[in-house]
């Protein structure tokens, strides 16, 4: 079965199953409504339009930020109408239709070299970052860590004590930052029932998102043996940030890192029922000011002069320290960043659907792309992404 034709049946099952128990008196109009809009949210027609209004779907939290707007330095040239990719030529503007990108925009020496808003989509979007919030996350960690209000060798039940009869009792801060927590968790996007798509409902319908983690009991390994990519490891170490400063993650994150940056508009974060942050994939932020994270990174965690992360947290969790180093599919992972084999010291944040923040520092580029293609999970398709992101960045670096 080809994944179109798997994609209509589970969505098909899911209207069903709203139905039924929509007829059965359980939910709440605006629960239903909420959930009808969430059976289309991948959909060919909608998905562009969907991505930038998430706080339409889903509950949502303002991010507090304040301070100054300074404008971009600005240099923009145009795209080439082809580059070498890896040993082929490729049609850039064919590549961006293909790959059904939105925006894409390149920093090099902190200056907007290139800036692109296609499929009718505007600057001043929100889009959804879906996991590229993992690497916010992961910078946030690392602030709490230098302030010594974590260790990531403590056991996440050490901060968080709901963990202690779920399948997180004994896993360590640092194997979540790994993804090698060695719980079960099913992240098949195309299963109906599989872990991530229950998350999912609990967040549509106003759930808690800390009681389905707690919920969680199965083990397929040792803590720390090797890596396998459970986007709830994400919100256990979100959990883990909140009970260590006792601030929300989207107070946390507005204070410590995006007020001192500047954003050109208030991001939210998506939420579940009782205002707890999707922190493993609901930011959202203009692609502007996801570029700006980025230039904070790339600068060794300083932003106009002011150190927000330190230099040596960003490059141990930018290094490929998972187990093992560099798997088969040619990517290797730190603390929520990943790290694409013979890049030459570039990292990236990437989320489904093709969004992708790639930090180049030898090259001094940044680069942002979103996306809204639905055969982000076709065999080749991330490679790709990653030849074209390099070769970008080469081109521009070249200028």
């Amino acid at each position: 079965m080809g994944t179109e034709q798997m994609l209509r049946k589970i969505l098909m099952g899911l209207a069903i199953f709203m139905l039924t128990i929509a007829a059965l008196g359980l939910w709440r109009s605006d629960d239903i409504s909420r959930l009808l809009a969430v059976n289309s949210l991948f959909s060919k027609q909608r998905i562009v339009a969907n991505f930038s209004a998430m706080d339409t779907m889903f509950h949502s939290r303002p991010v507090p930020v304040n301070g100054d707007v300074e404008p971009w330095p600005t240099r923009k040239t145009p795209l080439p109408d082809q580059i070498l990719a890896g040993e082929r030529s490729v049609q850039v503007e064919d590549y961006l239709a293909d790959t059904a990108t939105t925006s894409l925009l390149v920093v090099k020496d902190g200056e907007i070299v290139h800036e692109s808003y296609l499929l009718g989509t505007q600057a001043d979007d929100l889009r959804i970052s879906w996991s590229m919030a993992k690497s916010v996350l992961s910078v946030a960690m690392g602030i709490a860590v230098e302030d010594g209000l974590i260790d990531i060798d403590r056991t996440v039940e050490t901060y968080v004590p709901t963990l202690t009869q779920s399948a997180y009792a004994g896993v360590t801060v640092r194997n979540a930052l790994n993804m090698a927590s060695g719980v079960r968790f099913n992240e098949d996007y195309l299963d109906f029932w599989s872990d991530i798509n229950r998350m999912g409902r609990v967040l549509a319908l106003g759930g808690s998102m800390d009681e389905f983690t707690a919920g969680i009991d199965g083990r397929l390994g040792t803590p720390g043996s090797v890596r396998q990519y459970v986007s709830i490891d994400t919100h256990v170490l979100a959990m883990v940030l909140r009970a260590a400063t006792g601030q929300s993650l989207p107070d946390y994150v507005g204070a410590k890192i995006l007020s001192p940056i500047g954003l050109e508009r208030q991001p939210h974060y998506l939420a579940d029922g009782e205002g707890v942050a999707f922190a493993l994939g609901g930011l959202n932020m203009t692609t502007r000011d996801y570029a700006r994270f980025g230039q904070m990174v790339l600068n060794g965690g300083v932003w106009d002069g002011e150190r927000l992360v330190s230099p040596r947290w960003l490059a141990e969790s930018t290094a490929p320290s998972a187990p093992p180093r560099f798997r088969s599919d040619g990517f290797g992972y730190g603390y929520q960043w990943w790290i694409p084999d013979g890049s030459n010291g570039a990292f990236m944040a990437r989320g489904i659907y093709g969004q992708f923040m790639w930090i180049d520092p030898n090259r001094r580029i940044v680069i942002v792309k979103t996306s809204a293609n639905r055969n982000f999970r076709q065999p080749g398709v991330m490679k790709q992404n990653v030849i074209f992101l390099d070769a970008i960045a080469a081109y521009y670096a070249s200028q």
